[in-house]
């Protein structure tokens, strides 16, 4: 009984119909391309992307060179020098991050005390140049100044499962 089953399963090509039939349906279902440039995928506010240093309302560096996302850092991108400075507080005075290294973990983000290093939505970045893959304490300060109220509302929103 079985083998003339598997025989008449053979002969009228059942397989090859039922195929043809998920096709056709897949064919008029509506599509759920996004035209990159032009058409965005909903981001996470917790999505990693490009690092930021923040600073208090005042203007003062939050960073304040204890050096643990430097310690943290798995792939030893993050590179700190620290003075102290004449009111006493310690600041740095480098503050690189590779972005080839970096895999984008988030443990530095984690590891900060004081919010100081973020990483941003921002994943639409390129370099041309050699030497433009560092990220100086100057470009991350810059990034941190320009993109705060994202980072803000990305911090806000992300509050209540921390």
């Amino acid at each position: 009984m079985a083998s003339v089953r598997s025989l008449l399963k053979t002969f009228f090509l059942t397989e090859l119909l039922v195929g043809m039939s998920v096709t056709i349906r897949q064919f008029f279902a509506p599509k759920v391309t996004l035209n990159y440039p032009e058409e965005k995928a909903p981001q996470s506010p917790r999505f990693r992307g490009l690092h930021a240093l923040r600073r208090y309302p005042n203007g003062q560096e939050r960073c304040i060179a204890c050096k643990l996302c430097e310690a943290v850092c798995p792939a030893l991108a993050i590179t700190i020098d620290s003075d102290v400075g004449e009111d006493g507080t310690r600041r740095t005075t480098r503050y690189d991050i590779d972005l080839f290294k970096c895999i984008y973990c988030g443990f530095c983000e984690e590891a900060c005390p004081v919010d100081a290093i973020v990483e941003t939505r921002i994943h639409e970045y390129h370099m041309e140049n050699r030497g433009e893959n560092i990220m100086t304490k100057d470009k991350l300060l810059a990034i941190g100044e320009r993109y705060e109220s994202m980072i803000a509302a990305d911090k806000a929103a992300d509050a209540p499962y921390r």
